[in-house]
């Protein structure tokens, strides 16, 4: 006979895994609920910010029983993944499963990591594409595909070692512009302002704004203002670190 012990622990896991792939508060809320039922739970009572997920279930014949998760990680966009969850969850409110084998599925998703290479040639569209888009030429889009792949080794290799989001980004976007001024100077028929556009959107944290304002509207307050106030901590880095590399330059009459 399933208890809510079983449960519990995978649970938690899926809400884990959903804000880091890019969900929403209620997503992941109703998510979880719906699958407690599933189950067999009489009662069910999820609380999810983006920093902890507190989830409460009773299985008829038992006490409550409550368990916490406090998540550590940045939030990232893995939709594929998303779509993945959302898959196995409503495939177990249609036909719920024993807690082992919810677990087996929930591995098969999650093991799988997404492949630098794509994230990488994403960058380089998107950066070479923006930069195009806002009248850069055919010199300055080549310029923006060299920031993106410095973006992108940042992002693999800087990002691990950051004590938090805010240091990375910064970190990040000053050197990115570091390298954008230097190619400026070395290369004077280049237009720093459309290689810098190109690049600066690989960094703008614009599904966390998005995220955080519809959490504000269904009702979700704390955690649309905690994702507000985020992302503006991310887009005030990201601007102090272009801003500082453009100063740095100019201070030294490059």
């Amino acid at each position: 006979m399933q208890t809510s012990k079983d449960f519990l622990h995978i649970f938690l896991d899926m809400g884990d895994a959903l804000l880091n792939s890019g969900a929403e508060i209620f997503r992941v809320e109703d998510t979880l609920n719906r699958m407690g039922y599933a189950c067999g739970a009489a009662q069910m009572n999820v609380f999810v910010i983006t920093s902890s997920i507190v989830i409460t279930m009773e299985f008829p014949g038992e006490g409550a029983r409550t368990q916490t998760r406090r998540i550590r990680e940045g939030g990232g966009n893995d939709f594929t993944k998303l779509e993945q969850l959302n898959d196995l969850s409503r495939r177990f409110c249609s036909h719920p499963v024993s807690a082992a084998e919810l677990r087996k599925e929930f591995d098969k998703i999650n093991i799988n990591k997404p492949n630098p290479f794509w994230k990488l040639l994403g960058s380089l569209l998107a950066a070479c594409s923006f930069a195009l888009f806002y009248g850069g030429s055919i010199p300055d889009t080549i310029a923006a595909g060299i920031g993106a792949v410095l973006i992108w080794g940042l992002q693999q290799y800087l990002r691990p070692v950051c004590m938090n989001e805010v240091t990375f980004q910064f970190a990040a976007s000053f050197l990115t512009g570091c390298a954008i001024c230097g190619f400026t100077v070395l290369c004077p028929f280049l237009h720093m302002d459309k290689i810098m556009i190109g690049d600066i959107m690989l960094l703008i944290p614009g599904l966390m704004s998005t995220n955080a304002i519809r959490d504000v509207l269904i009702g979700d307050t704390l955690s649309g203002i905690i994702r507000l106030i985020a992302a503006l901590l991310l887009a005030a880095a990201l601007a102090l670190g272009f801003m500082g590399a453009i100063i740095l330059f100019g201070r030294l009459g490059l």
